[in-house]
């Protein structure tokens, strides 16, 4: 094992999450197996900082364990010694490579669930949308839920698509020159630009209806019907007239209203955005079998990350360009809008992201902090997201 002292400096680099230099500068740090460490360190093998000098250093503790035992263990002694080596590389999480590898998955499962079939102009129109990219943060939420509850990617992945197709749609409706009238989404031309207005009003709706489907059809049949029945009742209630659309309602009666203060702010926010990031992570926990009260630290968690969502949203709105966000930036501004640094100002729009942050994290303390490493990580990248 070359570099074992690279590989188990987690502390250092391991998050990868986005900055100017393209790193977060609060990587953070998964404890390893203490066992593993404490005897590690009690041999003289690895300090108790964990870390080693180089691949001379793991023969050095090879050959002062093996001195202490019988020469008919040292065989046994070498296995098990590079086994716990082994185990301390095999705890680190790292967040990027997580990302990259269900960002793959979801994709794949997404192009499969809407192929390029008749009518062709309307399965392209949602498949132009769903498959030109994005951070799939919606997806990873619901599929790291279930898994830290004990379940599986499988188990969650039709509800992690539908929470996608839901995301699509609003994307596709909202860009409509009758919502915000936006020509770029994702770093391409918005779906009515390509495809015309009626197609794309057609699209979402396709959309829309499909997401319910496919959590009926394609969740394994390995699923209690209750959790699969509650996440669709849960999915519609998210996107309806008490979630998404009240937000966005709200939004739009408040566009050129100088009255408009924090606490409506937030109710937007709270039903456009949060709603579909606290469903996603709420189905995901459903489907893998977890405890109400597990739910409802989740379901806290995924109200602070998605308030913080928007907060960061807001101030990118008015820190970067059009070309790094992959959409037109100082719309909110332009269309006279409501955000957090036009009410609070940068500064203190920044200390609230941060403050929703630490205690969209805080919910998950009573976890076992590896399988939550995950969701941990998202709460990071949300906070340091460039776009």
């Amino acid at each position: 094992m070359a570099g074992v002292s690279s590989k188990i400096a987690f502390s250092k680099s391991c998050l990868l999450l986005t900055s100017s230099k393209g790193k977060s500068p609060a990587a953070r740090k998964v404890a390893v197996s203490h066992s593993v460490s404490a005897s590690l360190t009690a041999g003289g093998g690895i300090p108790s900082d964990g870390s080693t000098q180089d691949g001379g250093r793991r023969q050095q503790v090879q050959q002062g364990a093996a001195r202490r035992m019988p020469v008919a263990q040292k065989a046994v002694a070498d296995v098990q010694m590079s086994s716990q080596l082994d185990s301390i590389v095999t705890e680190e999480f790292n967040f990027e490579a997580y990302m990259r590898a269900k960002a793959i998955a979801v994709n794949q499962a997404l192009d499969a669930a809407v192929p390029l079939q008749y009518p062709e102009r309307i399965h392209e129109a949602m498949r132009y949308s769903l498959l030109a990219g994005g951070k799939r943060v919606r997806p990873c939420l619901c599929i790291a839920a279930c898994e830290l509850v004990g379940g599986s990617q499988e188990t969650a992945m039709a509800a992690a698509c539908a929470t996608e197709m839901i995301h699509t749609m609003s994307l596709i409706h909202d860009d409509l020159p009758c919502m915000d009238n936006d020509d770029f989404r994702r770093g391409k031309p918005t779906n009515h630009k390509v495809y015309g207005e009626d197609v794309a009003v057609l699209a979402g709706d396709a959309m829309l209806s499909f997401a319910f489907e496919h959590v009926a059809r394609a969740t394994p049949s390995s699923v209690p019907p209750e959790r699969i029945v509650r996440v669709i009742a849960d999915l519609g209630k998210a996107v309806g007239s008490e979630g998404l659309v009240a937000g966005q309602i709200v939004d739009l009666d408040s566009e050129n209203d100088p009255t408009v203060g924090v606490e409506r702010l937030e109710y937007i926010h709270r039903h456009k955005t949060a709603a579909l990031l606290e469903v996603a992570v709420v189905a995901g926990a459903v489907l893998g079998g977890a405890r109400e009260e597990q739910v409802a630290r989740l379901r806290k968690y995924a109200q602070f990350i998605g308030l913080g969502f928007q907060v960061v949203d807001d101030i990118l709105d008015v820190t970067k360009s059009t070309e790094e966000l992959g959409k037109t930036a100082g719309k909110d501004l332009a269309q006279d809008k409501a955000t957090y640094p036009k009410l609070l100002g940068l500064e203190q729009s920044k200390q609230l992201a941060a403050d929703l942050i630490r205690q969209a994290k805080e919910q998950l303390s009573d976890f076992d902090q590896r399988k939550a490493a995950p969701l941990l990580g998202l709460a990071d990248f949300i906070a340091y997201r460039q776009n």
